[in-house]
């Protein structure tokens, strides 16, 4: 592949993500969760199986301690998220989605449902699960950095 055609790959990749976030935020705000930002969700994502600490958060977004507390007082502020005693550590503190945090989860999913659903509606069903896999044998699922 020429360097012209690795840069254009590059290019529309990093709109696609930009333009599926931006949905997604979009969507959420919709539903009613005001205050959002597409951090809080990449947050929530690392949240939503059975919390995290500080520490887990900031290496699952890849920021420093200081900027993970700062992002979760403010998603405790709002609502979406408590801190608990850690069940195995007395020194830390887990971080939980509250009620309203699952509920903004689940109006993310269904956003993205919807952003993604505009891409069946152009390239077929078949194409985009075809699209889904092979992008998850060069990117595997695992941590999702946002783009600050």
């Amino acid at each position: 592949m020429h360097n012209s055609e690795a840069m254009a790959l590059s290019a529309a990749l990093l709109s696609v993500a930009g333009e599926l976030t931006h949905r997604i935020n979009e969507g959420v705000v919709a539903r009613g969760f005001e205050g959002v930002r597409p951090a809080h969700g990449f947050a929530f994502a690392r949240l939503a199986p059975d919390g995290a600490t500080v520490t887990d958060l900031a290496a699952h977004l890849g920021v420093t301690k200081q900027a993970a507390s700062q992002l979760v007082d403010e998603i405790v502020r709002k609502g979406y998220a408590e801190r608990r005693p850690h069940p195995e550590d007395a020194r830390a503190r887990l971080v939980v989605l509250t009620e309203r945090g699952w509920a903004c989860t689940r109006a993310a999913e269904e956003a993205a449902a919807e952003a993604v659903g505009a891409w069946v509606a152009l390239l077929g069903e078949g194409e985009v699960r075809a699209l889904r896999n092979q992008l998850g044998r060069i990117a595997p699922y695992g941590p999702i950095k946002p783009a600050w």
